[in-house]
């Protein structure tokens, strides 16, 4: 049975609003970005198949999947297989180790999400991004670590096959603007100077590229792409580079990577 990845970048968070307050440390929803996740929830036409929910640990990222499946996680939409927790993945957190990006302590999200989300997966230094760690703003590290993170879903929807379900897997991650291009290896519209092509809770579809690739490669499918593109064509492999190339000098300017 196929794998799907249903990518989502979260909603506005209070960080989003200015550069001042990308010193706020992991910072929540505004009330503009509860409202993307409630619009989410209504038009988001693949609740009644997701099996996993799946969330990068921040605050903004963990809030926009609570809220934005809430029909998953109520079982309210789907079948007897669906998901009813979030689980948190340290590998699909954001980028840089600025304030806004960098996570809070295990105990401090314990404390805030309860049983709704599933924290076995984080270790007490998740949130550490200093340069000796897995998840520095270095360009091999990040890649690296989304490789991890493929892999991992490629080996969830596996093991949902494995366990007997006679559905298709269907994985939502929501994840963060900088990590998504990381993740998908696809540059198209990034911005440098935002850090992302991606807007706030905006989806997209994806399917694993083959089942022998050693990156777990992604790849967008027709109808994601059809959705919001149309007939028009994407990136060449030269811009595709271009833009890769662009990210590297922008990292290794602001943090030295």
């Amino acid at each position: 049975m196929p794998t799907y990845i249903h990518l989502v970048r979260h909603a506005q968070g209070w960080h989003n609003l200015s550069k001042e307050n990308e010193a706020i440390p992991d910072p929540e929803l505004t009330a503009l970005g509860k409202e993307q996740c409630a619009k989410l929830a209504k038009t988001f036409p693949h609740h009644a198949q997701v099996t996993h929910l799946i969330a990068s640990p921040m605050r903004r990222t963990l809030y926009t999947c609570l809220l934005s499946f809430e029909p998953v996680l109520n079982n309210s939409s789907g079948t007897k297989e669906t998901a009813r927790k979030v689980v948190a993945l340290p590998e699909v957190q954001e980028i840089s180790p600025l304030p806004c990006d960098t996570g809070s302590p295990v105990d401090k999200l314990a404390a805030e999400f309860g049983d709704r989300v599933d924290l076995s997966l984080l270790t007490p230094e998740w949130n550490d991004k200093s340069n000796g760690s897995a998840f520095a703003p270095r360009m091999g590290q990040l890649e690296a670590r989304a490789q991890k993170a493929r892999v991992w879903l490629r080996e969830l929807g596996r093991q949902f096959a494995a366990a007997g379900g006679n559905v298709d897997a269907h994985i939502v991650v929501v994840t963060h603007g900088g990590f998504l291009h990381f993740l998908t290896q696809d540059w198209d519209g990034m911005n440098p100077a935002q850090g992302t092509g991606w807007l706030n809770t905006e989806w997209r579809s994806y399917e694993f590229a083959g089942d022998d690739d050693e990156e777990a490669r992604l790849r967008e499918t027709r109808a994601s792409w059809r959705r919001r593109r149309g007939s028009e064509v994407g990136l060449t492999e030269t811009e595709q580079k271009e833009l890769r190339i662009a990210m590297k000098g922008r990292l290794e300017e602001e943090w030295g990577a």
